[in-house]
């Protein structure tokens, strides 16, 4: 079966392979079409390459059923491909002409997947909570967006817990089939009470802590152990937080809430069976890898374990042959956690609105590989986000060539507690802005930590503690990049480092100092510095320089030492000027010297 892979059309006149593993080629053809390139498995077969218009919208794939609802979010904004039970080989044929990728539980996303998309694979959303199903360190590594939709599915998956729990108790799966094969057998079936009993919640996330209050309502008697819970909020709902040894052994029921990681893989296993009470009972309805389902038929067998309720399976669906399946003391269900109608519409419309959001470059509250941010911290950092890239724009394109960038200083100065200002988002985007003006490679916020390890940058934080109403987030922001030259003199601190700082005024970036000269000047379009003799019609000599050229110049700031001394000039302006223009700037006898930054 042949690979294709998706190709961004560029100008060079080459056929050229970007990486060693990587399956896009570049083309000389117009950017209104793609090349799709057709990899025969055999070596000695010879590549196809299509040429494919291309559309202004992107291209979703879902891979997995989504509700109707959902799909017509994503309808109104790209192409939509449902195509459903691909095998891996064929999920990685297509997925490199999709922005988009969408699944639920059923579908491996794997590193193959990340790299067979050729790089324009931007976001994949989980219809569901769990993502063990993606190779998130893959996708990190790809620059790719991971998202969730967390919130519509908990109320379905801790009802589900629930009824598991009760119909487990009073056996009421075991007594419905042996009375539908024509038995009564009453004192058979006898079950457990509820009230009173202990139930120990692993995991108090959202569906955790709503099987917790549920649980609370029929009377039971509930603790719960997650190592990342905040107490006061188990207190809130009358839970109590308790060690994982404590809460195994004085459990009568067990209720799993916890993702699939390498720490919580085959958690219940041989020797955590044997510290739990005799008698206790099992339910799962996070995922089956967490439990050793060996183990769990031989704590069943040996009476330690008196029931479980099962709704997830480390293979799924099982073998008919499993015998954790067919145990007879055992309630089964083929993962029907988040199976309501009101659930799944939910999910759809969580996980559409995600990956369309995404697509469209907005900040994503649910990602799950990049910094999480609540949406309103999200908002409000908005004009933040954009001020801290421009920032790592201006600040690498100052330093001179050849000289290393890798040390870097952020000062984030606020009226706001440490703790009240999350600034993880804030460095990614700076991270961002450092080096994709000196690199092929593109950076977001979800990569941004990993590409600036890979490429040697130290990047250290500082917060200067303000006086003052701490209604806005951050009074500015400061980068100071360390040990190196500048193409712009003038841009080198007192201290030594090359230095720019901006803040937000009127919700729009403002470059307010460079090196030790203060400015005003919108981070829009393009900058110009010139370090000049303070003197009289200088800003006329500049601004009729570029009007001769028909350059528009949005904004002019002058910062200065003293009155007649040296002084910074920073020019805003719409276009980029050529280069016999930037010449007859340098050419003003007063214009010591000058660069040009993109932004």
């Amino acid at each position: 079966m042949a690979a294709f892979a998706s190709c961004s059309l560029l100008s060079s006149p080459c056929l050229k392979k970007t990486s060693q593993s990587s399956l896009s080629w570049k083309f000389p053809l117009s950017s209104a079409f793609r090349v799709a390139v057709a990899l025969p498995r055999s070596k000695r077969s010879v590549p196809r390459f299509v040429v494919l218009a291309m559309d202004a919208k992107p291209t979703v794939l879902v891979a997995e059923k989504l509700g109707e609802a959902g799909l017509n979010l994503l309808k109104d904004f790209a192409n939509v491909d449902c195509s459903y039970n691909l095998s891996p080989e064929e999920l990685c044929t297509k997925i490199s002409l999709c922005d988009a990728l969408i699944v639920r539980s059923g579908t491996k996303v794997s590193r193959d997947v990340f790299e067979s998309s050729g790089g324009r694979l931007k976001v994949v959303g989980r219809a569901g909570v769990g993502i063990d199903n993606v190779d998130l360190a893959a996708a990190t590594e790809h620059g790719c967006l991971v998202v969730n939709a967390p919130t519509a599915n908990t109320v379905a998956a801790a009802e589900h817990g629930i009824a598991l729990l009760t119909a487990m108790s009073r056996n009421i799966a075991q007594a419905d089939a042996s009375v539908k094969a024509g038995k009564w057998q009453r004192s058979k079936y006898v079950g457990v009470s509820l009230v009173g009993k202990t139930l120990a919640v692993m995991g108090f996330g959202k569906v955790g802590s709503e099987v917790a209050r549920r649980a609370k309502g029929l009377g039971m008697h509930v603790i719960a152990h997650d190592p990342y819970a905040p107490a006061d909020r188990a207190r809130a709902i009358g839970v109590e937080l308790v060690s994982f040894d404590e809460a195994i052994a004085t459990a009568d029921f067990i209720s799993l809430h916890m993702p699939l990681t390498s720490a919580t893989s085959k958690i219940l296993n041989d020797e955590t069976f044997a510290k739990m009470k005799k008698g206790v009972h099992i339910i799962n309805v996070a995922r089956g890898g967490v439990i050793d389902e060996a183990a769990l038929v031989k704590a069943l067998d040996a009476g330690i374990v008196a029931q479980a309720a099962l709704d997830v399976f480390t293979e799924e669906p099982p073998p008919k042959d499993n015998k954790l399946v067919r145990h007879e003391k055992v309630t089964v269900t083929p993962h029907l956690g988040a199976s309501t109608m009101e659930a799944q519409e939910g999910v759809a419309i969580e996980i559409a609105e995600a990956v369309v959001g995404a697509l469209k470059g907005e900040l994503a509250a649910t990602a799950v590989n990049a910094p999480m941010v609540p949406a309103e911290v999200l908002m409000e950092l908005k004009p933040f986000v954009k001020l801290a890239e421009k920032l790592g724009r201006l600040a690498v394109q100052l330093v001179a060539g050849g000289s290393g960038v890798k040390s870097i200083k952020v000062t984030y100065a606020s009226a706001r507690a440490p703790e009240d200002l999350d600034t993880r988002l804030l460095r990614a985007m700076i991270t961002k802005g450092l080096i994709e003006p000196i690199s092929s490679v593109f950076v977001n916020l979800v990569n941004a930590d990993f590409t600036a390890k890979q490429r040697g940058l130290q990047i250290t934080e500082e917060r200067i503690i303000l006086d003052g109403s701490p209604e806005s987030p951050l009074e500015f922001i400061q980068v100071q990049i360390a040990n190196v030259e500048s193409r712009f003199a003038s841009a080198i601190s007192e201290s030594g480092e090359v230095k720019v700082e901006g803040r937000v005024k009127d919700g729009i970036p403002h470059l307010t100092k460079v090196g030790s000269f203060e400015v005003d000047v919108s981070l829009e379009g393009n900058i110009i510095l010139c370090r000049q003799v303070d003197q009289p019609g200088m800003i006329g000599k500049v601004g009729s320089i570029l009007g001769e050229e028909n350059v528009n110049v949005s904004f002019m700031s002058v910062g200065r030492i003293a009155p007649r001394k040296h002084a910074v000039m920073a020019i805003g302006v719409d276009e980029q000027p050529s280069k016999e223009t930037l010449k007859k700037i340098g050419e003003i006898p007063a214009v010591e010297e000058f660069v040009f930054l993109k932004l």
